[in-house]
C-alpha cells in the first residue's frame, strides 16, 4: 500500500465516519446515497436518505413504483433528474443486482465514472476509484493543481492521480476516508491543515496555497429571467397544477401554469377557466427568487380565485397547498405561503 493511502486510513480508523445511515448495505443503498450526496450536503441527505430506503428497500420495490411516486419523495432535493434516472436505471436493471463492472455501471442512467467507482468500492467491496468534489478538492491542493478542477486537463490529471493513490485493499475505506478528509478537514475554506494527515505532502500547504487552491470556475455572468405564475385557486382553496413532460428543467414534477409575460399568463387563464380575460381577477403575490446553475429565475405568482373546471387529463389535477406530490421546492415555498398568510396580505390586487 503506498504511504499516501496508509496515512489517509490510519486517519480514518481514529477520525472517519463510521455511523452514515448508508455504510456496509451494499451495492443498492450505496448508490441511492451516491447519487443523493450529488451536490447535496450529509445533513441534508439523510433524512431524505432514510425515508427513501423505508418505501423504496430495493431495486425492485424502486422499479415497480410510479416515476410520480418516486419524485415525490426525491422532492425538495433538487436536481430533480437524478431521481427519474434512478427509477430508470431500476427499470432496466429488473430487479437484478448492480452491474460489477465500471462499463456496465456508467452505462446505466445517471451513473458517472466517480459513482461507479464509489459503487464498485464501498457497494461491492472490488477496486473503484472515486474522484467526488470532496476527494478532488483534497486531490487538487495536495498536488498544487494550478488550474479550476473543472477544467477538461485538470480532470484528467486530478484522475490519474487517484488512480496512482487508491489502494488495492481496503479501497472501500479509503474511499470513504478521502470523502470524509474533503468533508470534515479539507473543506473549501479555512481547511484544518494542523489536524490532516497528508499534511507534510501537500504541496498546497508547503506553498502556503491552502486557502488559494482549488482555483475558482471562472466566472461567467447568469441570465435573470422572469415567469409569471398561475395560483389558481378553486372556493376549497385547493390549487391547479400540471405535470411537466419527463425530461428538461423540472420533468416530471407538478407545476404551476406559467408564460413568459403577464399577458400571455391571462389568455392561459382565461383557456384554462373558460372565463374572458376582462373577468380575471388576480392578486399579485410576494415574488419567488431561485438560483438555477445556468440562470437566475424570478417568479411572479398571480391568485386567481375561480370555480374550477373539469381536469382534462391525467397531467393536471387540484391538489392542497399541502399535498405531498412531486412540487419544486420553489412552488412548495408559495403553496406554504398561502397556507400561512390569508390572501390581503399577500400584497396588493392586480389586474
Amino acid at each position: 500500500m503506498n504511504p499516501f493511502a496508509r496515512q489517509v486510513l490510519h486517519w480514518f480508523d481514529q477520525h472517519g465516519r463510521h455511523d452514515l445511515p448508508w455504510q456496509g448495505r451494499g451495492a443498492y443503498v450505496t448508490w441511492i446515497s451516491e447519487i443523493m450526496l450529488q451536490q447535496t450536503q450529509v445533513s441534508t441527505v439523510i433524512p431524505y436518505f432514510e425515508r427513501f430506503i423505508r418505501r423504496f428497500p430495493d431495486i425492485q420495490t424502486l422499479a415497480d413504483a410510479s416515476v410520480d411516486e418516486v419524485l415525490a419523495h426525491w422532492a425538495g432535493l433538487g436536481y430533480y433528474a437524478r431521481g427519474r434516472n434512478l427509477h430508470r436505471t431500476a427499470g432496466q436493471l429488473a430487479g437484478q443486482d448492480l452491474p460489477r463492472t465500471l462499463a456496465e455501471l456508467e452505462a446505466l442512467p445517471g451513473i458517472g465514472r466517480s459513482t461507479a467507482g464509489a459503487i464498485l468500492a464501498m457497494g461491492h467491496g472490488m477496486y473503484g476509484v472515486i474522484l467526488d468534489g470532496n476527494v478532488k478538492r483534497v486531490l487538487a491542493r495536495h498536488s498544487a493543481e494550478p488550474e479550476w478542477p473543472g477544467s477538461t486537463s485538470a480532470q484528467k490529471r486530478l484522475w490519474t492521480l487517484a488512480q496512482d493513490l487508491t489502494p488495492l485493499s481496503r479501497t472501500g475505506d479509503y474511499a470513504q476516508a478521502m470523502m470524509d478528509l474533503g468533508a470534515t478537514l479539507c473543506t473549501r475554506s479555512n481547511p484544518a491543515c494542523a489536524k490532516c494527515p497528508i499534511k507534510p505532502t501537500c504541496a498546497a500547504h508547503q506553498q502556503g496555497f491552502q486557502n488559494l487552491i482549488p482555483h475558482p470556475k471562472p466566472k461567467k455572468t447568469k441570465p435573470k429571467k422572469t415567469r409569471w405564475w398561475l395560483v389558481w385557486q378553486d372556493p376549497k382553496q385547493r390549487v391547479y397544477v400540471q405535470k411537466r413532460p419527463g425530461e428538461g428543467l423540472w420533468g416530471g414534477l407538478y407545476c404551476l401554469p406559467e408564460a413568459d409575460t403577464l399577458s400571455d399568463l391571462s389568455e392561459r387563464a382565461s383557456a384554462l377557466t373558460g372565463l374572458r380575460t376582462e373577468q380575471l381577477k388576480f392578486t399579485e403575490l410576494a415574488p419567488i427568487e431561485h438560483s438555477f446553475s445556468h440562470y437566475d429565475l424570478l417568479a411572479r405568482p398571480l391568485l386567481l380565485t375561480a370555480e374550477t373546471s373539469q381536469v382534462r387529463d391525467d397531467d393536471s389535477q387540484w391538489v392542497w397547498p399541502d399535498s405531498q406530490i412531486a412540487l419544486p421546492a420553489p412552488i412548495v415555498k408559495l403553496l406554504r405561503r398561502l397556507i400561512e398568510a390569508p390572501a390581503p396580505d399577500l400584497f396588493g390586487e392586480t389586474e
